[in-house]
């Protein structure tokens, strides 16, 4: 058929729309979206004719029935290809605990139960049960946090980068903020601190070297412009070998005395320890408090193992402001968040935040419990064309947390003579539900370190059939 001949042999909209497996999508997708993606591969392929009739892929099909099932195929494909853009479960088997890519920290069942409650009808979101008046969104969290961790206020927003735009805003708008160079960081997406800093209407006044800031470089730095010092928590990289930096301590101290805001952007969030398993230089909300830091921000999807927030502690005067600040609104968070938010820090208040939040249950897993865990996954995979190993490895925190520190690991190493370590990584992704791999020296590496248990099978599963 020659390219004019197959443009003319291309069915009808109206034909494919009776067609058996168009109908089953239809069911599915409902009529008008698969007739809307009907036009667009029928546009597609006539483009391919007209354009490009040598190299399409569709120039070896040779007669009516063969054009219009390519078009089914298509078709299918792009439903296909839809339904993978949805948000949807994964299984994260790339030993990555706070995978940004997918979704940072795994929430515990104590916050998905109270998503699900909040979810499934009214809520008492800005409501004073006690009263019967409007109340405050936030209250009982703000209340939580003031009794854990003992800070006088407290207010949260949809993430730590805009907690520090709507910090910054309110103090410093129109002012200079004093920040080292050694943190004027990016993090992550391509989202700059400067960037952040300018948005809120303030200047950046660059306060040493990169590698080297004294206090005193930041106390010669003071001028009547000077609305509010800024401290970055390198929590994604690290500067290490002729390095000096002021202690929160000193910076607190000096800010008192020249009665000027010092702002902490600690990034991770952490609450408890963590160098007891292998993450030393990782520090606690805790520890900032106790320094007096009057004011600091952090993520709540990270560390701290909830959903994403960005939570601000400190003093009441600041907290006020910067809950006053008109721009609070567009940055606040909805009744899910804070759901999660309160049973997350109640796990804390119960001291079972090490058992019961999976990342931090991830993060302290050892290498032997990993490997007995691998050990039971290869036991359920059946698969002679598979060459299944387990070797030594570290599995990392992720999310921008503690870039230095490694978790020794066992990993499941998967070779095969017919398929490639990229054929089997791309298998597992088009797995219900996807599993996500890595591939390391042409070989495809699981890592059970962030697989949970009730997991285990349906990864075994999906090994098998490889």
């Amino acid at each position: 058929m020659t390219p004019e001949q197959k443009l003319r042999s291309l069915p009808s909209i109206d034909a494919l729309l009776r067609r058996d497996e168009v109908q089953r999508l239809i069911a599915k997708q409902g009529r008008d979206s698969v007739r809307d993606r009907l036009r667009e591969v029928l546009d597609e392929m006539r483009a391919e004719f007209r354009h490009e009739p040598q190299s399409s892929n569709i120039n070896g099909l040779a007669n009516a029935e063969a054009l219009t099932q390519e078009a089914e195929r298509r078709l299918a494909n792009r439903f296909v290809k839809r339904q993978q853009a949805l948000t949807q479960r994964v299984i994260n088997a790339t030993g990555v605990v706070l995978h940004t890519n997918l979704g940072r920290a795994p929430l515990s069942q104590a916050a998905i139960e109270a998503i699900t409650k909040a979810a499934s009808g009214y809520c008492n979101l800005e409501y004073d049960l006690t009263t019967g008046a409007r109340g405050k969104r936030g209250s009982g969290l703000e209340s939580m946090l003031r009794d854990l961790l003992g800070c006088d206020a407290a207010a949260v927003v949809n993430n730590c980068a805009a907690a520090v735009y709507l910090t910054l805003n309110t103090l410093a708008e129109g002012g200079e903020v004093l920040v080292s160079r050694g943190e004027l960081v990016e993090i992550g997406g391509s989202f700059r601190l400067p960037d952040v800093i300018a948005k809120s209407g303030a200047r950046i006044r660059e306060v040493g070297t990169t590698n080297r800031t004294r206090l005193s470089d930041f106390a010669e730095a003071i001028n009547e412009n000077t609305k509010i010092i800024l401290r970055s928590h390198p929590s994604n990289y690290r500067i290490i070998g002729f390095t000096e930096r002021p202690s929160l301590a000193e910076l607190a101290q000096l800010a008192r005395e020249r009665n000027i805001p010092f702002f902490e952007d600690l990034g991770s969030g952490a609450l408890l320890d963590l160098a007891a398993i292998g993450i030393p230089d990782e520090p606690t909300v805790q520890h900032s408090l106790q320094a007096n830091v009057p004011l600091l921000a952090f993520s709540g999807d990270k560390l701290l193992g909830g959903p994403q927030a960005g939570i601000i502690l400190g003093q009441k005067e600041f907290i006020d402001r910067i809950k006053r600040n008109p721009m609070m609104r567009a940055f606040r968070v909805d009744k899910l968040i804070f759901s999660a938010l309160e049973a997350t820090i109640a796990t804390y208040a119960n001291s079972k935040a090490l058992t019961e939040l999976p990342a931090i249950a991830a993060l302290q897993a050892t290498k032997e419990e990993v490997a007995r865990r691998a050990r039971n996954v290869l036991r359920r995979v059946r698969n002679d064309k598979l060459k299944l190993q387990l070797l030594d490895g570290n599995s990392v925190v992720g999310g921008g947390s503690a870039p230095g520190a490694v978790l020794p690991t066992k990993l499941i190493s998967l070779t095969s003579d017919h398929l490639s370590a990229t054929e089997m990584e791309a298998q597992l992704r088009q797995n219900t539900p996807p599993i996500i791999a890595r591939i390391e020296e042409n070989k495809l590496l699981v890592d059970l370190r962030t697989v949970s248990k009730n997991e285990e099978k349906e990864l075994a599963a999906a090994l098998a059939r490889l």
